[in-house]
């Protein structure tokens, strides 16, 4: 790292903030802290939902997925597609009719508060666990740079030093600043990942596309008879990638209080309508930087290349082939993704937090004194120091950690999407038969994900979440056969 690069980063590091701040401007309500007023446009809400699902994990991890596997990711966006489309139309009448804080407020009235507080303190815990892995992996191409310069600096440090920055424009400015500097971020590692791109496709040899071509690397899917194990197959990411997407932002609080913002329903349909588009152009970037990496490799497998993983791939690259000033953006973008991620988990466990739990928040505002708008920070600030701990448990190991970090959510996908489902497509359903068989299932799915192995390999993400969905219908028809020969 030389003085141009932390010049860059500096700036970047000042800037950003600052620019967000003003254009959110202090927050001076719960509501606007929460909600942004319901006054963002949707292209900026619409960034700001790309910038929260793809996040550090995908900077570093999909070009690793596509060094092997080719342009499987952009056939994932097939699904996340189709999902999308479902839930612009079935999902979000549901949040757009009444005033909402949380996504689960819609499970409080259909079921009854019992499976409202349930469903959203399974979403904060796994939350929890998923941002933890972000963090950490967000921290991996800056402590590769710093060790390269013989610079060491413990990860405790590094984290602290994120986490404050992002907590500072989060806290002033709440969910505006949250949603300015998401779309921030996400044009400056777009930006990248395009650069990034444009250098390798230039130093390439001249026939790189009939390379690529006759190695498969343009293959949209993943043709093996093992369907389970790969979230990469047709019917996996297509499929699967749709229920994903149903349950990410259908029944997910990070994704729902975008569209819970929006000014009209009109615009959240657009906002979620666009974010699919920019999902897939990010893919399609980084996917094409992954094979393009493969290329600048010498065609070698990856356990040739002498890099510990997947997600060694890209950093390694910007770490040791980019210009000074360059490499420095890039890393900026990468901590831009960290950031921008975590400042929208942080808004959103806030306002999980008070809108599902108010009774709770009644009794800290009354023993600490504190007002509303005070109170929600001071829940954004206890949140950030519970990421930070969580981050520093996470060990990293040879798993990508974007397929991980996708099966940790999948986890409470499943059966959060299928008691989203049963309370709008089953007018029988009762909080009797779902909240017991949905507090059973998400811990045997956590276990699902780390014990089961077919043929070897772990359970694709995709399928945990359909798995989910069918343990839960089956657990719940179990609870009412129970109860009606328990009534006889």
């Amino acid at each position: 790292m030389n003085l141009l690069d932390l010049i860059t980063m500096i700036l970047y590091l000042a800037g950003m903030p600052l620019l967000a701040m003003k254009l959110s401007g202090k927050q001076s309500s719960t509501n606007a802290y929460l909600e942004g007023n319901h006054d963002l446009p949707w292209w900026a809400l619409c960034l700001s939902m790309v910038a929260t699902e793809t996040s550090t994990l995908t900077v570093i991890s999909v070009p690793g997925v596509a060094f092997s596997n080719g342009m499987v990711f952009v056939g994932l966006a097939l699904g996340y597609l189709v999902g999308r489309a479902i839930v612009a139309w079935k999902f979000l009448p549901l949040y757009t009719s009444g005033k909402m804080l949380s996504a689960y407020d819609y499970l409080g009235h259909r079921f009854d508060g019992r499976m409202q507080r349930t469903a959203s303190a399974t979403f904060l815990g796994t939350r929890v666990m998923a941002e933890a892995v972000r963090l950490f992996a967000g921290i991996l191409p800056l402590t590769a740079m710093l060790a390269a310069t013989h610079i060491l600096v413990p990860h405790t440090l590094l984290l602290t030093g994120i986490v404050g920055i992002t907590l500072f424009y989060t806290l002033y400015g709440g969910l505006k600043a949250v949603v300015w500097s998401d779309a921030i971020q996400f044009c400056l590692y777009l930006g990248g990942a395009a650069l990034c791109a444009t250098l390798l496709l230039h130093s390439a040899p001249a026939d790189t596309f009939d390379i690529l071509k006759n190695a498969g690397k343009f293959s949209l899917f993943i043709h093996t008879p093992d369907n389970f194990s790969s979230a990469f197959t047709p019917i996996a990411a297509i499929g699967g990638g749709a229920l994903m997407t149903l349950a990410s932002h259908g029944t997910d609080q990070l994704m729902v209080q975008r569209v819970l913002a929006a000014r009209s329903l009109r615009d959240a349909r657009l906002a979620l309508m666009g974010s699919a588009l920019g999902v897939m152009a990010l893919f399609f970037l980084l996917s094409s930087v992954g094979i393009l990496l493969w290329i600048h490799h010498g065609q070698v497998p990856l356990s040739d290349t002498g890099l510990s993983s997947p997600d060694a791939i890209f950093p390694d690259y910007i770490v040791h082939s980019l210009p000074p000033g360059i490499r420095g953006l890039m890393v900026a973008a990468i901590l831009a993704a960290t950031m921008g991620s975590l400042s929208s988990t942080l808004s959103a466990m806030t306002a999980a937090t008070i809108g599902d739990f108010p009774g709770a928040c009644s009794k800290l505002k009354h023993v600490f004194s504190l007002k509303p708008l005070p109170l929600a920070r001071a829940i954004t600030l206890v949140w950030a120091i519970i990421l930070i701990v969580g981050s520093l448990l996470f060990a990293q190991g040879n798993q990508s950690a974007v397929i991980l970090g996708l099966s940790i959510a999948a986890c409470s996908y499943g059966p959060m999407l299928g008691t989203f489902l049963a309370g709008m497509l089953l007018p029988a359903a009762r909080s009797a038969e779902f909240l017991p068989a949905f507090r059973l299932t998400v811990p045997l799915m956590i276990l699902t994900m780390i014990m089961l192995r077919p043929g070897g390999h772990a359970l694709g993400f995709p399928w945990l979440v359909v798995l989910g969905m069918l343990l839960l219908f089956a657990l719940a028809a179990g609870f009412h056969l129970a109860r009606k020969i328990y009534d006889r």
